[in-house]
């Protein structure tokens, strides 16, 4: 006996079209807890919104920020889901990292070298730094040019230079530091400033002090902490991830409505480089 039952076929079309929709939906979930695990475990995207952290970093990068190094908490966690106050898997900074943490009073997205750990006494004097009593080598190298542009401006103690056929940079003295255990990094000093002498603190348990490269124009742990300003000694368990590699950078020329602009305002030659 032959069945000659069939489904129509609006049928089918309705029963793939739901298939169809079910797996899609699916895929956004799949990716979205992707998405959700590797902010809260792996890395995340921060943007330097500042020049304290010139020569390094520049207003307009975007960092990829490793969260592993430091161990978890509440607070390197994504979108405000709920976690422990103390860190998990904790480990404490290198003198030297350049890390992102909570602002202690507004809870703003800051990020910093640490120069200080727990038990350390930090000092400045007329502008060298000074650590455990010892002095921070310091020495001068050559200027840094960074071009101006709707995401640059010439800090009035720096030198604006406008050579002909060229884009107008920015001149600053640079000098290279050397911490104990040869951590070295550049920093940006404009010479006589109210922040160049300061201290002896010493760090307490638990506490890091964190400086800007651009040690003139930075409110770091040598202020108190207030919002939208200084930090003061900042809790490790305000951490948030350590500064890795930058993703992306522009020069704020960009337009949304002109696609085209997104890749000529882009810094080509500062993507992939490590912090």
């Amino acid at each position: 006996m032959t069945d000659d039952t069939t489904v129509p076929t609006a049928t089918m079309d309705r029963t793939e079209k739901q298939e169809s929709w079910g797996s899609f939906l699916w895929f956004c979930v799949k990716l979205v807890l992707a998405v959700l695990v590797f902010r809260a475990f792996v890395g995340s995207f921060f943007t330097i919104p500042s020049e304290s952290m010139l020569p390094r970093l520049q207003t307009g990068d975007y960092l990829v920020a490793a969260k592993w190094p430091y161990g978890y908490n509440e607070n390197s966690l994504p979108l405000g889901i709920p976690g422990p106050e103390e860190r998990v898997f904790a480990s404490i900074p290198d003198r030297g990292d350049v890390v992102v943490f909570k602002h202690p009073v507004d809870g703003t997205d800051y990020v910093k070298r640490v120069i200080g750990q727990p038990g350390d006494t930090v000092a400045m004097r007329n502008g060298v730094l000074v650590l455990n009593g010892e002095t921070v080598p310091k020495k001068r190298i050559d200027s840094f040019d960074v071009t101006l542009s709707p995401n640059t401006r010439c800090h009035p103690r720096g030198q604006e230079i406008r050579a002909d056929g060229t884009a107008p940079v920015c001149r600053y003295d640079q000098f290279e530091e050397t911490l104990p255990g040869g951590k070295t990094y550049n920093v940006i000093d404009f010479g006589a400033s109210v922040q160049d002498s300061f201290g002896p603190v010493v760090v307490p348990d638990g506490k890091l002090f964190v400086m800007g490269d651009n040690r003139d124009n930075s409110m770091d742990s040598r202020f108190p902490a207030v919002p939208g300003g200084g930090v003061g000694l900042i809790d490790q368990r305000s951490l948030v991830a350590r500064a890795s590699v930058v993703l992306w950078s522009t020069d704020g020329t960009a337009e949304w409505l002109l696609p085209w602009t997104w890749f000529s305002a882009a810094r080509w030659d500062r993507m992939g480089k490590g912090i």
